[in-house]
């Protein structure tokens, strides 16, 4: 990725120039713009990121009439959720810092804050789109049909359980520094989210595993957002649900700001 923020020279009277730093908006905007540029350039890992929940949605369409369409998008979603969060995010930004385009961007009068937040923009994005494309296939191929409110209600809990896995995603790449071991530790607690998530959610794990995945960020997150789905689906729990989410996302923002280096040196 590259960026186009320079200052602006004034010539003075006495023929030194000065220059103008530009405001954090400019700045921001101009990030945003090379981020988008960068994620269009590979945006066939995009749209595998899009690709396999969508599938998963696709197989399951002889399972929504058994236990529902919230459960099934709600999974789904929170599949998509896993991949941008760590596929997506956590391993661009480890090898965006291996090439040390996070050094070069800190002595441009960047603020370091734009650097990271344009980052999380593009994958706000990135959410958005991966939510309404389930919906569409949800309504399309598995005929499941929600109020308008539900949808609107799904697809904040959707940015919300977002923020648990780019968070996540955080404090993996601020706890590891070598960009393949991020690869592979992202690899592991997706495919760890996945299987274990999913397989609690059938009651194939047991009782005691089954509490335990049911209040993991993968069990906070699908339940959140079938709460979201389902008409009458909001509760004490789901209050408690959205507490413990939005605990974990602190947390993981926390230790992932702490750790955090702009360098692998």
């Amino acid at each position: 990725m590259s960026s186009s923020i320079t200052s602006t020279p004034t010539i003075t009277r006495d023929s030194r120039p000065t220059y103008t730093l530009p405001s954090s908006g400019t700045v921001f905007s101009s990030l945003l713009k090379a981020d988008l540029t960068s994620q269009w350039r590979n945006r066939r890992a995009s749209i595998m990121v899009i690709l396999i929940p969508s599938i998963i949605l696709i197989s399951w369409k002889g399972l929504v009439a058994k236990f529902g369409g919230a459960f099934a998008l709600s999974n789904c979603i929170t599949v998509g959720l896993n991949a941008i969060g760590l596929m997506g995010y956590t391993n661009a930004v480890a090898r965006d810092r291996d090439k040390g385009i996070f050094q070069r961007l800190r002595v441009t009068p960047a603020p370091r804050w734009t650097i990271i937040a344009s980052r999380l923009a593009v994958q706000l994005v990135m959410i958005t789109i991966t939510t309404l494309v389930l919906f569409i296939i949800g309504y399309q191929v598995d005929h499941i049909k929600m109020t308008a409110t539900n949808y609107i209600f799904a697809f904040i809990a959707a940015i919300v359980g977002g923020a648990v896995y780019l968070s996540l995603g955080q404090m993996i790449v601020g706890l590891v520094r070598n960009p393949e071991t991020v690869n592979v530790t992202t690899r592991l607690v997706f495919f760890a989210f996945i299987m274990i998530g999913q397989f609690a959610s059938f009651g194939m794990l047991g009782i005691q595993i089954g509490d335990i995945a049911k209040w993991s960020p993968y069990g906070t997150t699908s339940n959140l957002i079938s709460a979201a789905l389902t008409p009458t689906g909001w509760t004490n729990e789901t209050s408690m649900t959205l507490l413990v989410t939005l605990g974990y996302t602190a947390v993981f923002t926390i230790f992932g700001i702490r750790y955090f280096r702009w360098s692998t040196k």
